[in-house]
């Protein structure tokens, strides 16, 4: 094979992958807003609902705001959590709530997207709750 076809076809895949990096950077500034929009007006009030019942219900857990993110935390154990977070790793970014339980020596981990395919503008309360109540339970 000649080193100059080999030299071409190396080429080709690092300038494709730039690309990529490159178009997956620019779509992640594009949802940032709309992301940032939807964790203040729409997830965290509904997580803090969320919280709200729970507490009735003795399963106390506590509504943190980490950056990029809502998670509600039991207080019984700080390694069970409910979180909504934006997936960038995808080829489209989206929203997905990602629950976690730690019993013993059993990890139990599920992640969800919350309406795949649907901008991130057009999620619903009744969304985030649909998800939410999917996922919650971890604290039961």
């Amino acid at each position: 094979m000649e080193t100059s076809d080999v030299r071409k076809r190396i080429l080709d895949v690092i300038n494709s992958a730039r690309r990529d990096a490159a178009d997956r950077r620019t779509r992640n500034a594009e949802v940032g807003a709309a992301y940032e929009k939807f964790l203040e007006t729409i997830a965290t009030p509904v997580c803090r609902q969320v919280a709200d019942v729970l507490k009735a219900e003795r399963l106390h857990c506590a509504l943190e705001t980490p950056v990029g993110a809502v998670r509600l935390t039991s207080e019984r154990s700080a390694s069970d959590f409910v979180e909504i977070r934006l997936d960038t790793n995808a080829a489209r970014p989206h929203v997905v709530v990602h629950a976690e339980r730690v019993k013993g020596r059993e990890r139990y981990e599920e992640t969800l997207a919350i309406r795949e395919g649907v901008g991130i503008e057009h999620l619903t309360d009744q969304d985030v709750l649909d998800a939410l109540a999917g996922v919650i339970g971890v604290f039961a």
